[in-house]
């Protein structure tokens, strides 16, 4: 089956879908949870995004994370441990969330949580991305990973600006 890559303008009902989620993920992860954070595309007002939300947990110990996967199984999510990044486990319900789970401390929270609020910060860094996205999800309808190839140039960079920004700010 051939994933299309669907890019869509900015939806107040993102907001209301990470709230709920996050009523559920906070049950499952009880006195381990420290803090939710919706972050990604869809939590950007006016960002066109994949209409995926993405949620970041943030947990007293990241080992006690992989004791919930049967009742994350249970609302609709597989447990893909790591994938790909180290320390952190990842959760992913089929096209509609991701859920990114890292032990307190980690760098790669400030990281998700800097470059959020960079672009809300900077509406011309947020518009040239949401056009980036339009673009790439026209040239590659059915490639996602050259899609994701694409944008990874613009958001290594913007990284770096929203890290120094970030840090700069929270002095």
């Amino acid at each position: 089956m051939v994933r299309k890559v669907e890019v869509v303008p900015f939806s107040e009902q993102w907001s209301i879908l990470f709230n709920n989620e996050a009523e559920k993920i906070k049950t499952i992860f009880g006195s381990e949870l420290l803090s939710i954070y919706h972050i990604g595309s869809t939590s950007i007002p006016g960002m066109r995004a994949k209409p995926i939300i993405d949620i970041l947990v943030e947990v007293k110990d990241i080992e006690r994370v992989d004791h919930c996967n049967e009742q994350m199984s249970a609302l609709g999510y597989r447990a893909m441990g790591e994938n790909g990044i180290s320390g952190r486990r990842y959760f992913r319900k089929e096209r509609t969330h991701h859920i990114h789970v890292f032990e307190t401390g980690n760098e790669h929270i400030i990281r998700h949580l800097a470059f959020k609020e960079y672009m809300i910060a900077h509406p011309e860094e947020a518009k040239a991305y949401s056009e980036l996205k339009q673009k790439l999800s026209k040239q590659f309808p059915t490639d996602i990973e050259s899609y994701i190839e694409g944008k990874d140039p613009f958001i290594k960079e913007t990284e770096k600006k929203a890290l120094q920004w970030y840090r700069h700010r929270n002095d």
